[in-house]
């Protein structure tokens, strides 16, 4: 009986413990985006130009670069020197490391380990081949290629790096950590080279730190490393600190204003001094903020990052906090015009009111850390809105410190009123200080009585 079958199972279940559930959930990394995220922008998840790994493999849109990737295999071996038997080996000691990264995986690729492990030789050769394209030791490719000459730098490989930023399209590090040591012979210091080719690729005119990046899972990770890589502030870290509790039982229902509405309560706007999300602080009625610049690609990003923290425990939840901070203070093009104008956003979309509603579109169905560096950030801000003094002052700037004309206007009225001032202050001092009337001819004293000496 199917009952019979299933109690049996249950029962071997609870004698066999075999592997913790906390080592289960360690080995996996890149994810399924669930259907309840996917159904407000399915496009975002889903790659236009090449897949890596087995969630994509195959799609009829994606056929036309499993030839590019065979080719990349073959420049790759050339170039190496090196038997394709032996990276097969060296992959095939670790594929069961490799399957557990994904969540989750068809049983085809469990069952047929031969085609599992083709798949990820050519998705990482390619790959591998892609990140060396801004450098120039792939010259064993023709200047007319495609994909890897100048021709593929200009109109494929822009396809290529978005696509290679979604949590569904992602590869194994390990599975470069192998390409590279076959290829280099070397075994120190791979993970390090591997990750400034991935921030080289990515960052074209600065390339971030690598030094606190820890150990990384994918392209992804790398990236969103890369973006959080500067913590917030001493001042702000203190702040957290002594008052969580308080901003916790006070000010925990304390919504963040739009970016205009925090201006004329006499907040100003100034850039960080890095590119990090994590870059944020608020100090003398100063927010400080990363510039960030909004393209075509950003929103698909954005929104593979927040799904990779949704999914991946102990991932962190950075890049969802910055996004529902910034998705508060960005309510209109106004909002957006305004954070443009401080050198805060970078609009390449050419309408503000397309940055707008992107900011609010990528904030649908987010949930963010209640205790986060950004509530601090937004508890100091509150206060200093709620200050009378702070909104005056404010006021003050916006009506007479706009234009130069009105400058002047407002020094000439205080300069005038001082005058007048003054010279009242003089006309009651000489009535009050001046000396008794001198005598005059017309002035007729009044009689005194007549007495006998």
């Amino acid at each position: 009986m199917e009952e019979t079958k299933w109690v049996v199972q249950i029962n071997e279940e609870l004698k066999n413990n075999g592997t913790s559930e906390n080592d289960q959930w360690k080995r996996h990394s890149i994810y399924k985006v669930p259907s309840r995220v996917t159904v407000l922008n399915e496009k975002a998840y889903k790659p236009q130009a090449v897949s890596f790994g087995p969630y994509h493999n195959g799609e009829e849109h994606l056929k036309a670069m499993e030839d590019h990737k065979h080719r990349a295999l073959l420049h790759f071996l050339r170039r190496c020197k090196k038997p394709i038997e032996l990276i097969f080996q060296r992959m095939d000691q670790v594929v069961e490391e490799l399957r557990d990264s994904y969540n989750p995986l068809d049983p085809i690729w469990m069952q047929d380990t031969p085609r599992f492990l083709q798949m990820v030789i050519l998705d990482g050769c390619f790959m591998l081949e892609i990140l060396r394209v801004n450098d120039s030791v792939p010259g064993d490719y023709v200047d007319n290629d495609p994909v890897f000459g100048e021709h593929g730098k200009l109109y494929f490989v822009p396809y290529i790096k978005r696509d290679m930023l979604m949590l569904e399209n992602q590869l194994p590090l390990m599975v470069l950590h192998i390409l590279i040591q076959v290829e280099t012979d070397i075994t120190q210091g791979v993970e390090e080279l591997l990750m400034k080719k991935i921030l080289k690729f990515f960052f074209t005119t600065s390339t971030p730190q690598i030094a606190k990046f820890g150990k990384c899972m994918h392209v992804l990770d790398v990236y969103r490393k890369s973006l959080i890589q500067q913590g917030p502030t001493l001042r702000t870290r203190v702040a957290k600190q002594a008052h969580r509790s308080w901003f916790n039982e006070e000010h925990g229902n304390d919504i963040i204003r739009s970016a205009t509405e925090l201006q004329e309560a006499g907040i100003r706007f100034k850039k960080s001094k890095s590119n990090s999300l994590g870059d944020i602080s608020f100090v003398g009625g100063v927010l400080r903020l990363p510039t960030i610049v909004i393209d075509d690609t950003t929103e698909y990003m954005f929104l593979n990052l927040i799904a990779f923290e949704r999914l991946h425990v102990g991932a962190g939840n950075e890049v969802t906090s910055y996004i529902f901070f910034m998705d508060t203070m960005i309510d209109c093009e106004m909002d957006v015009a305004l954070l443009h104008r401080d050198g805060v956003l970078i609009n390449g979309l050419g309408s503000d009111k397309a940055v707008a509603k992107l900011f609010n579109s990528l904030s649908k169905d987010i949930t963010v850390d209640g205790e986060g560096v950004l509530d601090v950030v937004s508890m100091s801000m509150s206060n200093y809105c709620k200050k009378p003094w702070n909104k005056w002052r404010a006021n003050l700037i916006h009506t007479y410190f706009r234009n130069p004309w009105a400058i002047v206007s407002l020094v000439a009225a205080i300069f005038l009123f001082a005058l007048t001032i003054v010279q009242t202050f003089y006309a009651v001092a000489q009535y009050y200080q001046s000396p008794s009337p001198p005598f005059s001819p017309f002035f007729i004293p009044s009689p005194r009585p007549w007495h006998r000496p």
